[in-house]
Protein backbone atom coordinates (compact mmCIF):
# COMPACT_ATOMS: atom_id res chain seq x y z
CA UNK A 1 0.00 0.00 0.00
CA UNK A 2 0.82 3.75 -0.59
CA UNK A 3 4.18 5.04 1.82
CA UNK A 4 2.41 8.11 2.16
CA UNK A 5 1.15 8.17 6.06
CA UNK A 6 -2.86 8.77 6.63
CA UNK A 7 -3.21 8.99 2.97
CA UNK A 8 -6.27 6.08 2.53
CA UNK A 9 -8.13 7.77 -0.04
CA UNK A 10 -8.12 7.45 -3.70
CA UNK A 11 -8.66 10.08 -6.48
CA UNK A 12 -9.03 9.89 -10.67
CA UNK A 13 -6.29 11.78 -12.55
CA UNK A 14 -7.86 12.86 -16.12
CA UNK A 15 -4.77 14.15 -17.44
CA UNK A 16 -4.74 16.22 -20.93
CA UNK A 17 -8.12 15.35 -22.50
CA UNK A 18 -8.01 18.90 -24.48
CA UNK A 19 -9.48 19.28 -28.11
CA UNK A 20 -5.77 19.88 -29.40
CA UNK A 21 -3.95 16.82 -27.34
CA UNK A 22 -6.45 14.42 -28.89
CA UNK A 23 -7.89 15.53 -31.98
CA UNK A 24 -5.58 12.58 -33.65
CA UNK A 25 -5.73 10.43 -30.52
CA UNK A 26 -6.02 6.17 -31.47
CA UNK A 27 -9.51 5.02 -30.71
CA UNK A 28 -10.58 8.50 -29.45
CA UNK A 29 -14.06 8.56 -28.67
CA UNK A 30 -13.87 5.02 -27.20
CA UNK A 31 -11.44 5.88 -24.78
CA UNK A 32 -13.38 9.20 -24.06
CA UNK A 33 -16.50 6.94 -23.45
CA UNK A 34 -14.20 4.77 -20.81
CA UNK A 35 -13.25 7.61 -19.07
CA UNK A 36 -16.24 8.88 -18.73
CA UNK A 37 -17.39 5.71 -17.35
CA UNK A 38 -14.79 5.86 -14.98
CA UNK A 39 -15.59 9.49 -13.70
CA UNK A 40 -19.24 7.97 -13.53
CA UNK A 41 -17.85 5.54 -11.03
CA UNK A 42 -15.74 8.08 -8.98
CA UNK A 43 -18.66 9.78 -8.74
CA UNK A 44 -20.77 7.71 -7.53
CA UNK A 45 -18.53 6.86 -4.36
CA UNK A 46 -17.37 10.50 -3.57
CA UNK A 47 -13.91 9.89 -5.12
CA UNK A 48 -12.09 13.07 -5.80
CA UNK A 49 -11.93 13.73 -9.79
CA UNK A 50 -9.26 15.86 -10.81
CA UNK A 51 -8.75 17.26 -14.27
CA UNK A 52 -4.88 17.66 -15.37
CA UNK A 53 -5.28 20.43 -17.85
CA UNK A 54 -1.43 21.27 -19.89
CA UNK A 55 -0.49 24.35 -21.79
CA UNK A 56 2.65 25.29 -23.64
CA UNK A 57 3.00 27.61 -27.23
CA UNK A 58 1.02 25.31 -28.58
CA UNK A 59 -2.07 25.02 -26.17
CA UNK A 60 -2.58 28.74 -25.23
CA UNK A 61 -4.29 28.93 -22.17
CA UNK A 62 -8.07 30.16 -23.25
CA UNK A 63 -7.56 28.27 -26.95
CA UNK A 64 -9.76 25.97 -28.08
CA UNK A 65 -6.62 23.96 -28.46
CA UNK A 66 -6.32 24.20 -24.81
CA UNK A 67 -9.99 23.75 -23.58
CA UNK A 68 -11.04 20.11 -22.71
CA UNK A 69 -13.27 17.98 -25.41
CA UNK A 70 -16.79 18.77 -25.00
CA UNK A 71 -17.57 15.16 -24.44
CA UNK A 72 -16.12 15.32 -20.85
CA UNK A 73 -17.51 17.66 -18.08
CA UNK A 74 -15.66 18.80 -15.40
CA UNK A 75 -17.81 19.59 -12.34
CA UNK A 76 -17.10 22.76 -10.51
CA UNK A 77 -16.44 21.65 -7.40
CA UNK A 78 -13.67 19.17 -8.98
CA UNK A 79 -10.14 20.67 -8.90
CA UNK A 80 -8.10 21.78 -12.10
CA UNK A 81 -4.56 21.34 -12.02
CA UNK A 82 -2.56 23.39 -14.41
CA UNK A 83 0.81 22.21 -15.90
CA UNK A 84 3.92 22.74 -18.55
CA UNK A 85 5.48 20.27 -18.05
CA UNK A 86 4.86 16.01 -18.93
CA UNK A 87 4.38 14.81 -15.31
CA UNK A 88 1.63 16.11 -13.56
CA UNK A 89 3.43 16.82 -10.29
CA UNK A 90 6.18 18.79 -11.75
CA UNK A 91 5.82 22.91 -10.98
CA UNK A 92 2.15 22.13 -9.94
CA UNK A 93 -0.09 22.34 -7.01
CA UNK A 94 -1.19 18.21 -7.23
CA UNK A 95 0.18 17.30 -4.60
CA UNK A 96 -1.24 19.48 -2.29
CA UNK A 97 -4.64 18.79 -4.02
CA UNK A 98 -4.54 15.35 -3.48
CA UNK A 99 -2.46 16.14 0.78
CA UNK A 100 -5.79 17.58 1.47
CA UNK A 101 -8.42 15.08 0.40
CA UNK A 102 -6.12 12.46 1.80
CA UNK A 103 -5.41 10.41 -1.43
CA UNK A 104 -2.12 8.31 -1.52
CA UNK A 105 -3.54 6.52 -4.56
CA UNK A 106 -4.54 7.66 -8.15
CA UNK A 107 -5.99 6.18 -10.50
CA UNK A 108 -4.47 7.75 -14.09
CA UNK A 109 -6.54 8.17 -17.28
CA UNK A 110 -6.08 10.42 -20.52
CA UNK A 111 -3.47 11.44 -22.96
CA UNK A 112 -0.46 10.85 -24.08
CA UNK A 113 0.25 7.49 -23.29
CA UNK A 114 3.92 7.69 -23.89
CA UNK A 115 4.06 11.38 -22.63
CA UNK A 116 2.17 12.77 -20.02
CA UNK A 117 0.53 9.88 -18.56
CA UNK A 118 3.77 8.22 -18.55
CA UNK A 119 5.62 10.94 -16.65
CA UNK A 120 2.69 11.21 -14.29
CA UNK A 121 2.42 7.27 -13.65
CA UNK A 122 6.23 6.89 -12.85
CA UNK A 123 6.06 10.81 -10.76
CA UNK A 124 3.17 9.50 -8.35
CA UNK A 125 5.00 6.05 -7.81
CA UNK A 126 8.28 7.36 -6.84
CA UNK A 127 6.51 9.93 -4.78
CA UNK A 128 5.04 7.25 -2.43
CA UNK A 129 1.55 6.79 -4.38
CA UNK A 130 -0.25 3.54 -5.29
CA UNK A 131 -0.80 4.26 -9.28
CA UNK A 132 -2.78 2.52 -11.41
CA UNK A 133 -3.37 2.92 -15.07
CA UNK A 134 -6.81 2.32 -16.81
CA UNK A 135 -5.86 0.64 -19.80
CA UNK A 136 -8.73 1.39 -21.97
CA UNK A 137 -8.90 5.05 -20.77
CA UNK A 138 -5.59 6.74 -22.16
CA UNK A 139 -4.73 6.96 -25.86
CA UNK A 140 -1.67 8.82 -27.96
CA UNK A 141 -1.12 10.00 -31.40
CA UNK A 142 0.05 8.48 -34.46
CA UNK A 143 4.00 9.69 -34.38
CA UNK A 144 5.37 6.57 -36.83
CA UNK A 145 6.61 9.51 -39.32
CA UNK A 146 8.96 10.26 -36.33
CA UNK A 147 9.95 6.64 -35.32
CA UNK A 148 7.38 5.78 -33.21
CA UNK A 149 5.75 2.24 -33.12
CA UNK A 150 2.16 2.55 -34.27
CA UNK A 151 -0.34 4.31 -31.27
CA UNK A 152 -2.08 0.71 -30.49
CA UNK A 153 1.60 -0.57 -29.75
CA UNK A 154 2.44 2.49 -27.68
CA UNK A 155 -0.53 1.66 -25.67
CA UNK A 156 -0.24 -1.79 -25.20
CA UNK A 157 3.41 -1.63 -24.10
CA UNK A 158 2.41 0.83 -21.54
CA UNK A 159 -0.23 -1.08 -20.09
CA UNK A 160 1.96 -3.95 -20.08
CA UNK A 161 5.00 -2.89 -18.50
CA UNK A 162 2.75 -0.86 -15.89
CA UNK A 163 0.93 -3.97 -14.86
CA UNK A 164 4.36 -5.29 -13.91
CA UNK A 165 5.86 -1.83 -12.62
CA UNK A 166 6.90 -1.98 -8.87
CA UNK A 167 8.06 -0.23 -5.31
CA UNK A 168 9.21 -0.88 -1.82
CA UNK A 169 6.06 -0.79 -0.55
CA UNK A 170 3.79 0.69 -3.27
CA UNK A 171 1.07 -0.91 -6.21
CA UNK A 172 1.42 -0.85 -9.28
CA UNK A 173 -0.78 -1.82 -12.18
CA UNK A 174 -3.41 -1.93 -15.26
CA UNK A 175 -6.76 -3.04 -15.34
CA UNK A 176 -9.90 -1.73 -17.30
CA UNK A 177 -12.77 0.77 -17.34
CA UNK A 178 -15.09 -1.70 -16.59
CA UNK A 179 -13.00 -3.63 -13.88
CA UNK A 180 -12.50 -0.37 -11.78
CA UNK A 181 -14.89 -0.42 -8.98
CA UNK A 182 -14.40 2.26 -6.14
CA UNK A 183 -16.30 1.63 -2.92
CA UNK A 184 -18.04 4.00 -0.17
CA UNK A 185 -15.04 3.67 2.16
CA UNK A 186 -12.39 3.69 -1.31
CA UNK A 187 -10.34 0.93 0.26
CA UNK A 188 -8.90 -0.68 -2.57
CA UNK A 189 -10.22 1.42 -4.36
CA UNK A 190 -8.11 1.09 -8.35
CA UNK A 191 -6.93 -2.33 -7.45
CA UNK A 192 -8.23 -4.46 -9.72
CA UNK A 193 -10.30 -7.48 -8.32
CA UNK A 194 -8.78 -6.84 -4.73
CA UNK A 195 -11.81 -3.80 -3.97
CA UNK A 196 -13.37 -4.02 -0.98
Amino acid sequence: MTTLPDRPNSALLVIDMQNGVVSGGHDRDAVIANINTVVDKARAADVPVVWVQHSSDEFKVGSKEWEYVPELVRRDAEPVVHKRYGDSFEDTDLESVLAERGVGRLVVTGAQSDACVRSTLHGGLVRGYDVTLVGDAHTTEDLTEYGAPAPAQVIAHTNLYWQYQTAPGRTAGTVSAAEIAFTSDDEGAGQGGDEG
